[in-house]
């Protein structure tokens, strides 16, 4: 297959020059651009400056170009835009710690994918650059926030894209894409020197892939413990030669949403076809109900994304000398933010205290249970023109200064229901820090990949790689056409 690492082998025998692929994909992003939208910025002349300084050819991704996301990966000189056009002429005037350890790896940053507006959508969508579109059917998402990178992978023009995930937005591009989306252990990633505690811990920084050893390498290479960082993860399993031990493995599992929303026959069969395999290989299945209050959970979530904004905005007011208003941002986001200054300290310390009784029940459950299986998405993408809110709820988003503290709420909320039903799985991994992967392992009826996703308790990726590679090695991954018989 002609993932990353093949292309690392490529480089290091000459067998493939990196200036000349570099070349090739330039022609190749100007050709399928135009119709998927997954690139934002695609600027290959600083990028090919640094070409000869890669003298370490033993760099485990010696060579390889790698789209960043234009949220939250900053690299010199690049545009840094957030999907806001409050910040359209925004550039990265540093290189952050996880660009600059992906340097290390031998990764060469090229090009910002599109994003929606502050990462605040599960489709990429923002005013500024318009949607993202699926390669598997051009009327479809790939998915947000990540959106941009998994139509960059997707397509066939990189083979690993950088991605975030602070609600899902690196595994429900995934699902969406047929790809491979791990998001790892709170604290596993390299953070700083400027973000510390992106959405207090929530989200985290990793990549999109179409295979489980450019995962897996990627992971172990990254993985690292900083002094300063303020989230640790547990090094329950840090040598990578590691195996495990059990022969089969205990895995709960469910298909019900913990919101009450609709999950479709397509997700549910995905799982029991997962069910199936798993069984024949020795593992043991059991069926369990939704751990916690789903509703509960998910206004606590908005509660900090509200807290998170209003603190942003903060900050964005003080570089731009002005008060902003509702034209300076998109409504759901004005929303967001108008909450956000209104929510009380005692009330944001009682969601993340919410939290951290959550990862403690979650960290229970996997002293039962090795993994937790569920669907990825509900559903398969979303088309384009799919109408998320609706005319009552973006005129009352109009009015958002002048309501109370009770009545944002709701109206969060309600701006988020028809989207927090295409996936009301995912967010539980990043308000309880484990780790989470989505496998490609479903194709709908109408031709789009839906994923499956796996839990484990933290620091346990190696059981997540350890499921990964069984499906693999099953050839029950179904990605992308671009990979398929590569």
């Amino acid at each position: 297959m002609k993932d990353g690492l093949y292309y690392v082998t490529q480089f290091r025998n000459k067998k493939l020059r990196i200036n000349e692929w570099i070349d090739d994909r330039e022609k190749q992003v100007k050709k399928v651009n135009s119709e998927l939208n997954a690139f934002v910025e695609f600027d290959v002349r600083m990028i090919k400056k640094q070409c000869p300084i890669l003298e370490n050819t033993k760099a485990p991704f010696f060579g390889l170009p790698i789209p960043l996301k234009m949220l939250g990966q900053e690299k010199t000189g690049m545009k840094s835009t957030s999907g806001s056009r409050l910040l359209k002429k925004n550039r990265a005037n540093s290189t952050d710690n996880f660009v600059k350890k992906l340097e290390q790896l031998g990764f060469i940053p090229l090009g910002k994918t599109n994003v929606p507006e502050f990462g605040f959508k599960n489709i990429s969508d923002s005013t500024m650059y318009g949607p993202a579109r699926n390669p598997w059917n051009p009327s479809y998402s790939p998915g947000g926030s990540s959106g941009g990178a998994a139509g960059a992978v997707a397509s066939g023009l990189f083979p690993i894209a950088g991605a975030s995930d602070g609600g899902g937005s690196i595994r429900i591009p995934a699902s969406f894409c047929g790809l491979i989306g791990l998001k790892p252990t709170r604290g596993s990633m390299p953070v700083g020197p400027v973000r510390w505690r992106s959405w207090q811990g929530a989200s985290i920084d990793f990549a999109l892939t179409i295979s489980m050893r450019d995962t897996k390498m990627l992971f172990y290479h990254l993985r690292g413990t900083e002094k300063a960082a303020p989230y640790q993860a547990p090094k329950a399993e840090w040598n990578r030669q590691s195996t495990i031990e059990k022969k089969g493995l205990k895995i709960a599992f469910l298909t019900e949403s913990p919101v009450g929303t609709t999950v479709s026959d397509e997700a549910k069969k995905a799982i029991q076809n997962a069910i199936t395999l798993l069984e024949r290989k020795g593992h043991e299945l059991t069926e369990i109900c939704y751990p916690f209050n789903g509703y509960q959970l998910i206004d606590s979530y908005y509660l900090m994304n509200g807290v998170e904004t209003a603190a942003m905005f903060h900050d964005i007011q003080k570089k731009v000398q002005r008060i902003l208003t509702f034209s300076d941002m998109e409504l759901m986001t004005w929303g967001i933010y108008q909450y956000g200054l209104k929510i009380m300290a005692t009330q944001y310390t009682q969601a993340l205290q919410l939290w951290d009784q959550a990862s403690y029940k979650m960290e229970q459950l996997f002293e039962q249970y090795d993994l937790l299986l569920t669907p990825t998405t509900a559903d398969t993408a979303p088309k384009i023109n799919v109408d998320l809110q609706n005319e009552k709820i973006r005129k009352t988003l109009l009015k958002a200064k002048s309501l109370s503290v009770t009545q944002l709420q709701e109206l969060v909320y309600n701006m988020f229901e028809k989207s927090l039903a295409m996936t009301p799985f995912t967010q539980l991994a990043n308000l309880t820090g484990q780790p989470a992967i989505s496998l490609p392992t479903h194709i709908s009826k109408l031709g789009l990949p839906l994923g499956i996703q796996f839990m484990a308790s933290k620091g346990r990726e190696d059981l997540l790689f350890h499921i990964g590679d069984l499906f693999e090695e099953e050839q029950k991954f179904l990605l992308p056409k671009y990979y398929c018989g590569s």
